[in-house]
């Protein structure tokens, strides 16, 4: 085929092109506010640093994003798209090979190359350096190319899926610093509820054991049996084994902390009691349509949706005809002498149009894996918008019901407190049993460590809110 020829024929078909354009992303319908809230501002927008108000959870989280091993990961794999999106391009240019070649062949005398050059030698136009070898050398220098001339979009279209793919990866890395951000404060937080458990108990033990050696005097006084001793003792020792169960989860919720630190078992630094520790004056949560654009694994999750779409239209392209491209240029000669003369000088091109005929099982295939794909990043799609939303509401709510159970659980504490002292009195003067006297203080107990798990419960609520609303990853 001539270069006239190859040149008219790309003219034409680029004249008369056909994208196959992926269908567009659609739209998920979100719920007008979360709680009859139509306030456009959102908590999530706001840094970590300014919504928590302790020093060293800013620090730990600060550490984490420098060292967090799974961060670290993430950045790779945005390595790895970036790559592939730079494969994509480079699809769409030719591919230039610089090649030097040397070959050999001895033509039979009864082929038409071995009459043919025989022949050709017998001409008075064909002397010295002209003549033809037997056997007949093949040197070239120079250059060949390939290149498929994107008619349909193809090419386009799978950097355009490529390009979404690192889109993608880079709202990874974002719900991974979310997540570690949220993470990294839900185990905080539960380390200082952990410390005021440790604190109650503590301060229970000392209260347990002045009322066992109470006991034991007004035993030996006669005034109560043996068996109230060691119903005291019991609840002594249940108090004490209690203690050991909350150093050991201390231990392993630092450790925790250290694994997302990146870094070996060692202390960590609080601030003050979560008993003193203090909520946020107001939450906002916004509105959902705000969540669509903000929240990063819905993000990612679009760019997957977008991706998938393309993915369709470039195998619906693969039932079309491609043209190929194969020019070169360069030095060619049957004689080292004379491959470097301008006379050498090689030039042509090669240009072939090819369709699938026959046997297509393989594109049908891959066009139903990528309509399935497309289906499934559509159903991934609203499902997380649908988590985010739920979450989002779950946590709105979390904040408001124990809002109000901590302070009737604080009242309570206050009342079996007075009623502790009370029955300890009774019981000195001997108007309580000892049994009345055990179960006040069990309940002054119970009622002081479900008051800091409900604490607790308030700062995991704002941490999930925090999440759920895509804050943390700025």
């Amino acid at each position: 085929m001539s270069m006239l020829a190859v040149g008219l024929l790309v003219s034409l078909l680029s004249g008369c092109r056909i994208l196959h354009n992926p269908v567009a992303t659609p739209v998920v319908t979100t719920p007008q506010s979360y709680v009859a809230s139509t306030d456009s501002a959102s908590m999530g927008d706001r840094p970590f640093q300014t919504l928590f108000a302790d020093s060293n959870l800013i620090a730990l989280i600060d550490t984490a994003l420098a060292r967090n091993l799974d961060l670290k990961i993430a950045l790779q794999r945005i390595t790895v798209a970036r790559a592939n999106y730079g494969i994509s391009q480079g699809a769409l240019l030719p591919q230039v090979d610089a090649v030097a070649t040397a070959g050999l062949d001895r033509f039979g005398r009864y082929t038409m190359n071995g009459v043919g050059n025989f022949d050709t030698n017998l001409s008075d136009n064909v002397t010295g350096p002209s003549l033809i070898p037997n056997p007949t050398p093949d040197f070239f220098a120079g250059f060949r190319a390939s290149w498929e001339v994107d008619i349909w979009g193809k090419l386009r279209n799978r950097r355009r899926a490529a390009y979404n793919r690192m889109l993608a990866s880079q709202e990874g890395r974002n719900v991974v610093i979310t997540a570690l951000t949220a993470e990294l404060a839900r185990l905080y937080y539960t380390l200082l509820a952990l410390d005021a458990e440790g604190e109650i108990i503590r301060d229970n033990i000392g209260l347990q054991q002045k009322a066992l050696e109470l006991v034991a005097v007004q035993k030996s006084a006669g005034r109560v049996t043996e068996l109230a001793v060691q119903q005291f003792r019991a609840q002594l020792l249940g108090t004490r084994s209690r203690e050991g169960r909350v150093r050991q989860q201390i231990i392993e919720t630092e450790n925790q902390i250290n694994v997302l630190l990146g870094r070996y078992p060692q202390p960590i630094a609080r601030g003050v009691s979560i008993r003193d520790q203090q909520l946020p004056a107001s939450v906002v949560a916004g509105i959902p349509a705000q969540l669509v654009r903000r929240r990063p694994d819905i993000r990612q999750a679009e760019r997957e949706l977008e991706a998938a779409n393309v993915d369709v239209a470039v195998a619906q392209a693969d039932f079309l005809p491609s043209l190929n491209l194969t020019p070169y240029v360069g030095l060619n000669a049957f004689r080292p002498s004379v491959l470097l003369s301008p006379a050498s000088l090689a030039i042509g091109v090669l240009g072939s149009l090819a369709a699938p005929v026959f046997n297509r099982r393989l594109l049908k295939g891959n066009l139903a894996i990528s309509l399935a794909q497309s289906r499934e990043a559509y159903l991934a799609y609203q499902r997380v918008i649908l988590t985010g939303v739920s979450e989002v509401v779950s946590n709105l709510k979390g904040l408001e019901n124990y809002r109000d159970v901590a302070d009737l659980q604080t009242q309570e504490v206050m009342v079996l407190r007075q009623a502790a002292t009370t029955s300890d009195e009774l019981f000195a003067a001997n108007y309580a049993t000892y049994l009345e006297v055990i179960t006040a203080q069990r309940s002054v107990l119970d009622a002081e460590l479900a008051l800091i798990n409900t604490k607790q419960a308030q700062f995991l609520s704002l941490v999930d809110l925090y999440r759920a609303l895509g804050g943390g990853w700025q």
